[in-house]
């Protein structure tokens, strides 16, 4: 038994040997994706050291292309399917170049039963020259879930209006609190008006360079067409 064990030390040794030295950038995630160990080769497309990774949430540091990908994957992973998942993701390289490439996620665990975590590879694509113009702060379905949360949705009504699972909903916003370090949906609607995410003076609330609803621009054509419309006194004194 005691052989066993150290059989076991010595090859898990080996392996924590392979992953800091294999060329590949690796990490290893939990199920919501929060990393908990990270590879040199990782780190180093982040501009960073490991530790510095770990408890970092791995779809903010390599954006998705495709929101969608992201939802089947929360879903299956949800319903414990076992499958390797892709997901299209761009980076901003510690150079400044925009980096493009995929992401991919294999669960494993000890046991089936047993919650996987997710070993997770990235393959670089290719990159564009950096460009003066920032990436947008949120994708738009973060938009769109934010402004539904300033109107006062619940998590349902929310999920029901774009056309997601209530999963895929807290999903969201449970990055947007962990990238804006927001403790409620209060704080989350607040910071997003303060960082430009939400136009200021519409309602009802809507992303930020989105085109105002009917709803939003009725009070100004009332106002409008009452100033333009004498009033009844007006028109007696008139007479």
């Amino acid at each position: 038994m005691a052989t066993g064990g150290l059989d076991g030390v010595v090859w898990r040794n080996r392996a924590l040997t392979l992953f800091d030295r294999v060329a590949v950038p690796v990490a290893v995630c939990d199920v919501y994706g929060l990393v908990v160990l990270a590879n040199p080769a990782m780190a180093a497309e982040c501009g960073t050291t490991p530790g510095r990774l770990r408890g970092r949430d791995v779809l903010d540091l390599f954006r998705p292309q495709e929101e969608a990908q992201v939802e089947r994957i929360a879903e299956a992973l949800r319903l414990r399917h076992r499958s390797r998942y892709q997901v299209s993701v761009r980076w901003r390289a510690p150079d400044g170049a925009e980096r493009y490439g995929e992401l991919t996620a294999d669960p494993v665990s000890e046991s089936v039963g047993e919650t996987p975590s997710l070993l997770v590879m990235l393959r670089v694509a290719g990159e564009r020259t950096a460009s003066g113009t920032e990436p947008a702060p949120v994708s738009p379905v973060e938009g769109r879930v934010l402004a539904l949360l300033a109107r006062g949705a619940t998590t349902a009504q929310a999920a029901r209006e774009l056309g997601l699972t209530r999963d895929g909903v807290t999903y969201h916003l449970r990055r947007l609190s962990a990238r804006w370090a927001a403790a409620n949906r209060t704080e989350l609607v607040a910071r997003a008006y303060a960082l430009g995410v939400l136009s200021p003076g519409v309602w009802p609330p809507a992303p930020a360079g989105s085109r105002p609803s009917t709803e939003s621009r009725a009070p100004a054509e009332s106002r409008t067409t009452a100033e333009s419309r004498p009033s009844t006194e007006s028109r007696a004194v008139a007479e």
